[in-house]
């Protein structure tokens, strides 16, 4: 696990899928995710080829803007989405939390075995 700002081309080369978690700023991801994007795409373009796929977000307004950003981007890297993301509108509840914990499941669940 990384923060975007630290993450680079290699940790996605090397990451068995990916989870995408972001405050809604501005209604869209945050900078540095979308910096993340700007440094990672040209360099693993048909590199990353269907690589499993989830997104989380901590919404201020409605978190639209910020999913569909970053869903258009994945489209660009050709990124399979395997679950439904969670959008978290408002304070973080014991049962937002769950959602994440079954999304990350999900995703870590799947790549072992195998199945993305």
């Amino acid at each position: 696990m990384k923060r975007a700002g630290e993450a680079g081309l290699q940790d996605l080369l090397d990451a068995d899928g990916i989870a995408i978690g972001t405050p809604e700023n501005f209604g869209y991801m945050s900078g540095m995710v979308k910096d993340f994007f700007d440094r990672t795409f040209s360099a693993a373009q048909d590199k990353v080829f269907r690589k499993p796929y989830v997104v989380f977000i901590s919404a201020g307004n409605d978190g639209r803007g910020a999913l569909q950003g970053i869903e258009r981007i994945a489209l660009g890297y050709k990124f399979r989405k395997v679950y439904d993301p969670v959008i978290a509108r408002g304070d973080l509840t014991e049962d937002v939390l769950a959602q994440c914990r079954e999304l990350g499941g999900v995703l870590s669940g799947g790549c072992e075995a195998g199945i993305y």
